[in-house]
């Protein structure tokens, strides 16, 4: 691995993954050597049960291939393939060296027939395939002395399977999260584990990993049909994926305008129906034309999803935000408390996004080697709801008047429609 890390991209990564990277795969290595040294012969029974488990997910992988190519290329946080099924079977079932086989052959051949053709860098597989390996291995652990205790070749009790399921889901996410949190920018918390509905679905591909593992210790021949639920699995996680793309902002990751107009009605109605109040602001990046022209429009979209991250993570978890084209941005705040006590409130908010804005540098690499892009601001204006609109359209054109009024009093400022003033810092350009 380390011989052909420039070739293989993993040179591009800051030097505390590349040392994450090795050492797992030295683990992975280690662990299968381990095993093929002190494991003595290698059972009849073991080899053809591995053979299954590799003809099964060859034909699963190969049926998918299309689905899994649409969720790889759409897919915006954490990606989970479903070869855990494979996999988790081979864990259950076979000695170290030979689920590390199983594995092994089942990545490279989705490498081939998927994650190639959407340019997925070889060392992000070998890394994939050697957390599964020590995943695989860690449930092998749990399982292994309370199935051969006895002399039998079965399965253990269904506890004893739970508990390696855990293992196996712990020791595989931790090691991409933490890859993931070592690498550049700041990952969320969703983009390191994935959403509530990714770990559903890699738990019901473990389910159904013990289910091909029973099959295959009873009627080999019934394990094959895992395949069909798994393909319309599939289908309806891609179908979700598609769904979550429609309505996101591909550059920032953030809602797109139509989604967050569709959103911000339904809970503005919600607000007005238990008489509630909220608030809208629209914060616009000063001079961002000046970043593009200077150091083109890739270090621009590098900028926009930085700003995106920084005011989705000075806003409430159930606040919406978008982005609403351009260097435009908006969010609803809803749920405030009444109206004094909101805009101030909303003031509060808008200016510790403008200060957390003026306080950010974006690392970008560039033609001209790694730079810091920073000196930004951004001007916020906000209306509240229902004091200055009763609907959506109003209390958005109330925010967008107070903007105007943040752009004429010298930019890096915050107004809020109806509110006093709040004393701001002002750049050296103002």
């Amino acid at each position: 691995m380390v011989a052909f890390a420039a070739r293989w991209a993993l040179r591009s990564e800051p030097a505390r993954v590349r040392l994450l990277v090795v050492v797992v795969e030295l683990l992975a290595v280690v662990f299968v050597a381990a095993g093929w040294l002190l494991g003595g012969g290698l059972h009849g029974g073991d080899i053809v049960l591995a053979g299954w488990l590799l003809v099964l997910g060859m034909v699963h992988i190969e049926a998918a291939t299309g689905i899994e190519r649409v969720r790889r290329r759409v897919a915006a946080t954490a990606y989970f393939d479903l070869s855990s099924v494979w996999t988790f079977a081979a864990a259950l079932l076979l000695p170290v060296r030979l689920s590390a086989l199983v594995v092994v052959v089942l990545y490279a051949h989705l490498w081939l027939r998927v994650w190639k053709p959407a340019g997925v860098p070889m060392y992000r597989l070998v890394y994939t395939a050697a957390t599964v390996v020590l995943a695989a291995h860690a449930a092998y652990a749990v399982v292994a002395p309370v199935r051969d205790a006895g002399g039998a070749h079965g399965l253990p009790a269904l506890g004893w399977v739970a508990l390696a399921a855990a293992a196996y889901l712990l020791v595989n996410n931790v090691l991409v999260a933490a890859a993931m949190a070592l690498g550049g920018g700041k990952p969320s918390a969703r983009e390191l584990v994935g959403g509530v509905d990714d770990h559903v679905l890699e738990l019901a591909t473990l389910c159904l990993g013990v289910m091909v593992a029973l099959a295959l210790t009873a009627d080999r021949w019934t394990a094959a049909l895992a395949l069909a639920p798994l393909l319309v699995l599939q289908r309806a996680v891609q179908v979700r994926q598609l769904e979550e793309a429609a309505t996101t902002d591909p550059k920032t990751g953030l809602l797109n305008a139509a989604a967050w107009r569709a959103e911000a009605v339904h809970r503005l109605g919600r607000a007005r129906r238990t008489h509630g109040s909220a608030a809208v602001l629209i914060a616009d990046l000063d001079h961002f034309k000046a970043v593009n022209d200077t150091h083109g429009h890739l270090v621009g979209d590098a900028v926009l999803a930085a700003v995106a991250a920084e005011l989705r993570a000075e806003v409430r978890q159930d606040d919406l935000v978008a982005r609403f084209g351009g260097e435009e941005f908006v969010v609803l705040l809803p749920d405030l408390p009444g109206t004094g006590v909101g805009r101030r409130e909303v003031l509060a908010v808008a200016d510790r996004v403008r200060r957390r804005v003026e306080g950010l540098g974006v690392p970008v690499t560039t033609s001209d080697g790694p730079l810091v892009v920073d000196g930004l601001s951004i001007s916020i204006g906000g209306a509240t709801f229902p004091a200055d609109g009763q609907d959506l359209e109003t209390v958005l054109a109330a925010a967008d008047a107070a903007l105007y009024a943040a752009k004429d009093a010298g930019r890096n400022t915050v107004r809020v429609a109806a509110a006093p003033l709040v004393p701001q810092a002002r750049t050296a350009e103002d």
